[in-house]
């Protein structure tokens, strides 16, 4: 998810109970459930370096108690005591635990089980950003303010939100576990179709950024792929997506596919990867070979002479 969802979901859970735990736990917590994306430097290293790095060792579940400890221990160092450390740790450890989670519902997907395997698991319910996330947030995080500016008015005592910071993490289990629902709906509606007189070999469905009923959705087919956009309250129909044809492996496609771009991209990509191959615009004979991720677009591209040796090999988000 992105950096607002984490650190008002960090907010949230301090509101929600506890803060009584430690003496700077809003700040702590908020902390903590961003924390993971430190790997957010490696972007200094250009664009491949980032997505090379992204939520890599920092969002695995090994590395989760190191990041809880390093933020005990800062909020040790500020206190000047070590009195709150282990309060402090277990915070912590809750809220990176909630940024893993989060991380996990979506279509970018974590590799949760670093050093020890590289896989990537998503659930694929929600978006990298959701509006009603935010919305259910934003109301959570504000409106005890806005209600504390109207208590001073009026002489009442101020709510404290923690009513509201329930509310809202509640929602966000029930509207992932919702998402889920309609994840497996979507999922359903495209295997039961027939493809070009065949079932499909894979497919998957990904969530949009506004209607949980709007989704994007990939079909693996024997000799193409397609793309759809398609409502689960319309009748799907499988002609209208995008097709996209195969082409023949070639020694081209092989030489790309041994770079260490193409390795990292593949391992990302998985079955979602859509190759074509066409003329170079420089060189004679060469050819530009391209991997495309058709669930998030990104494209990794390679330069291929007539001897089948790869001059060189591009990244784009």
């Amino acid at each position: 998810m992105d950096p607002i969802t984490h650190v008002l979901t960090g907010l949230a859970m301090s509101r929600a109970g506890l803060s009584r735990w430690h003496a700077r736990a809003p700040l702590l917590l908020m902390m903590a459930a961003e924390a993971p994306d430190i790997d957010v430097v490696s972007a200094f290293g250009g664009p491949f370096n980032y997505f090379v790095y992204h939520r890599w060792i920092t969002h695995a579940v090994v590395f989760a108690p190191v990041l809880a400890l390093v933020i005990a221990l800062l909020f040790c160092a500020i206190d000047r005591s070590w009195r709150s450390f282990l309060a402090g740790f277990l915070l912590a450890l809750a809220g990176v635990a909630s940024h893993l989670l989060l991380d996990w519902t979506n279509a970018y997907g974590i590799r949760l089980l670093l050093p020890f395997n590289s896989n990537w698991y998503a659930l694929n319910v929600t978006n990298v950003i959701d509006i009603w996330i935010w919305l259910v947030l934003g109301i959570a995080t504000f409106g005890p303010l806005i209600g504390r500016l109207v208590s001073s008015e009026m002489g009442a005592r101020p709510a404290p939100g923690r009513g509201m910071a329930i509310f809202a993490l509640l929602f966000l289990l029930s509207y992932n576990v919702g998402r889920g629902f309609l994840h497996e709906r979507a999922m359903a509606t495209l295997d039961s179709r027939i493809y070009d007189g065949a079932a499909p070999l894979r497919v998957g469905a990904f969530p949009t950024l506004f209607n949980p009923l709007l989704w994007e959705g990939v079909v693996n087919e024997p000799a193409a792929m397609r793309s759809y956009r398609f409502n689960l309250a319309a009748t799907f129909d499988p002609d209208a997506g995008k097709r996209f044809d195969k082409p023949a492996p070639s020694p081209a496609m092989k030489a790309a596919a041994k770079t260490y771009v193409f390795q990292r991209f593949l391992s990302f990509a998985g079955w979602h990867a859509l190759w074509s191959v066409i003329p170079a615009a420089t060189g004679e004979n060469n050819l530009e070979v391209r991997a495309t991720d058709l669930r998030m677009g990104f494209t990794a591209t390679a330069l291929v002479d007539a001897q089948n040796r790869v001059q060189q090999t591009s990244f784009r988000f």
